[in-house]
């Protein structure tokens, strides 16, 4: 005979109130108006500053996918510019993870971390002072922020840092932004691809 699947008593009470799976829904589609904002203004931004980009990673129209399960939880991403083939990555992502933070990263392989290898070691100063993270892990596809994954900019030389770009065969950044900023987000946000786009420009 197989086991009972039984509840605990919170899982219980959770599964006896609809108001709270409601209300996720609801924050769900609120952090996807506050992407979609966050779209217009890096859009925007391109348009009045063309020839930072490559041409083909602007002409793919912006895209906020989603999905309910990375890590278990909830999450949206925007993607914009963006470009994915097997060889070539050029995209910068802006990320909402429930119970986590938002964070925006560059992403780079191929003949992009080819061109923009030299100009991001140049910017290591200001990736260092804005609390910048660079991917450590050698698997492209993870989007968390922890030790395994990431490691601070801070800790690393120039020396240290440019040797690992050097050495990667694509290169990740990402900064995080807590869900204590929410009232502020879209803006630094959209600093933060301003931010980026100077450092490619």
């Amino acid at each position: 005979m197989e086991p009972k699947i039984q509840l605990s008593s919170f899982e219980m009470d959770l599964l006896n109130n609809s108001e709270w799976i409601l209300t996720k829904n609801t924050i769900v589609k609120k952090a996807q108006r506050l992407l979609e904002q966050v779209q217009g203004n890096i859009y925007d931004h391109t348009k009045l500053n063309p020839g930072v980009f490559p041409t083909e990673v602007i002409t793919i129209s912006p895209k906020i996918s989603k999905g309910e399960n990375y890590l278990g939880l909830p999450w949206l991403m925007l993607d914009y510019p963006r470009y994915f083939d097997k060889e070539n990555i050029f995209a910068i992502r802006t990320m909402f993870w429930w119970g986590n933070f938002f964070s925006t990263t560059l992403h780079l392989s191929g003949k992009y971390q080819q061109k923009y290898g030299d100009m991001i070691k140049r910017a290591y100063d200001d990736f260092r002072k804005n609390d910048f993270f660079i991917c450590v892990h050698e698997e492209q596809w993870h989007h968390h922020l922890e030790q395994e994954n990431y490691a601070p900019v801070k800790n690393f030389s120039l020396d240290d840092f440019a040797r690992h770009i050097e050495k990667m065969t694509f290169v990740k950044l990402a900064r995080k932004l807590s869900f204590s900023e929410w009232n502020n987000a879209v803006k630094q946000l959209t600093e933060n691809f301003v931010r980026i786009s100077h450092w490619l420009g």
